[in-house]
């Protein structure tokens, strides 16, 4: 199961993130979204749950809950949309 988190701390790592849900299940994967220009954690990130059940449960205990002073976001992540690669002058 998918997830995606949302308000994150800018200096939260993927172990950090990875530490915080391995507490509901087995996370096979996390990936904080990073600005290309800068280098910096956009905020926002998603998680990979071995099964939709411990997925489940952490959306439920996660979402709202304070992590680094701030109050995450965390819901089923929605399948990408293609969007065109924007042009670059």
């Amino acid at each position: 199961m998918n997830l995606y988190v949302g308000n994150l701390s800018y200096d939260m790592t993927d172990a950090d993130l990875q530490q915080v849900f391995e507490e509901y299940g087995t996370v096979n994967k996390v990936n904080i979204i990073m600005d290309r220009d800068s280098g910096r954690s956009k905020g926002f990130g998603f998680v990979e749950m071995e099964n939709s059940e411990d997925g489940e449960k952490a959306v439920q205990e996660l979402d709202g809950q304070e992590v680094k002073g701030r109050n995450l976001k965390v819901n089923q992540a929605r399948p990408r949309e293609e969007r065109p690669r924007r042009q670059s002058w």
